[in-house]
């Protein structure tokens, strides 16, 4: 009898071993599950992750800040490691050339880039092409002519009709000129696809009202210091100016910030790009109007279409995206 109940006791410790065993398995396994799954786990993707490189010309423009947002918005979906790089200025090209050549001694799989030259870039994003990185170009156009004589070869080309918004952002405060007036416009950096392309649609819209005078045309690089200084001596020039047209919404901030200063209440600004202070502002009555380019769609789609390319799907070469006009009465 006292050799069975001992048996029998022997029996229940080794079981409550082997259950105590199984709890600190079971517990130990959570835990490493749960570390694991952000660790262990995220080592694994990073192995197979598509690295896809976001070049833009810079963040102190909120625009590129909207453009990072969907791009992220698209890294999360796809799974992918998204590398956002951005140089110091709008005018900073040698920078962002830089940068193209750290991405390709790094090995990513694609860039997407919104290139502050139409032409500068294009040299080392060959260089990228030839060492089997994918090439997406948002916003501003790479030149197609020197793309074709380099031998660059399907590039998916992303952005807004640059045209077809600055005509309408002009439009809108040349509609409201009924007598005599003199107007300028303050470029972007002149060379570049999209400043070009906002120059022009601005001089069509202008070229329509017979009592339009446009009496100076000066670039201040995308800035809105510089735009300050253009049209302060704008001003020193031609006191009498009613209108100007500014090709993206920080030189229309700067533009306002001089007329505030010069107490100037009486001219009408136009802008393009649909910043937040810009809407501030226009919403005080200090500036008319600006265009939504939707710049976190561009940023998404770039990034997607890099991935897609990546998977051998072919892509668009053009994808136009809608541009939205933006006044008191939209905004409110």
């Amino acid at each position: 009898m006292k050799k069975v109940f001992l048996g029998i006791l022997a029996v229940l410790l080794a079981v409550l071993s082997l259950v105590g065993c199984s709890k600190d398995n079971l517990y130990e396994t959570k835990k490493v599950s749960s570390l694991g799954n952000t660790q262990q786990g995220d080592h694994s993707n990073n192995e197979t992750k598509r690295n896809i490189a976001l070049v833009m010309k810079t963040l102190t423009n909120p625009f590129f800040i909207e453009m990072e947002k969907g791009a992220r918005q698209a890294e999360n979906e796809l799974g992918i490691n998204l590398i956002v790089k951005t140089g110091a200025k709008e005018t900073s090209i040698e920078q962002q050339i830089s940068i193209v050549e750290e991405l390709i001694d790094s090995k990513v799989d694609a860039i997407v880039i919104a290139p502050g030259s139409s032409t500068d870039l294009i040299p080392v994003l060959k260089k990228a092409q030839d060492s089997n990185i994918s090439i997406v170009n948002i916003d501003n156009r790479l030149d197609p002519m020197l793309l074709k004589k380099m031998g660059l070869t399907d590039i998916p080309f992303i952005s807004v009709n640059n045209e077809e918004g600055a005509y309408k952002s002009a439009k809108y405060i040349s509609d409201q000129i009924t007598k005599p007036t003199k107007v300028a416009i303050i470029e972007g950096i002149r060379g570049a696809y999209n400043a070009e392309q906002r120059k022009k649609g601005a001089l069509k819209a202008f070229a329509e009202n017979p009592k339009i005078q446009i009496v100076a045309m000066e670039t201040a690089n995308w800035k809105i210091d510089e735009a300050y200084t253009v049209t302060s001596s704008m001003f020193n020039k031609h006191p009498d100016v009613g209108a100007i047209f500014c090709a993206n919404d920080m030189m229309a901030l700067g533009t306002i910030q001089y007329l505030d200063k010069s107490n100037r209440n009486d001219v009408l600004v136009a802008g393009f790009d649909n910043l937040v202070e810009a809407q501030n502002v226009i919403s005080k009555g200090k500036m008319q109007v600006t265009i939504n380019q939707q710049a976190e769609i561009q940023g998404y789609r770039g990034v997607k279409f890099a991935f897609e390319m990546l998977s051998g799907i072919e892509q668009p070469q053009e994808t136009i995206i809608d541009v939205k006009i933006v006044t008191k009465s939209t905004i409110n």
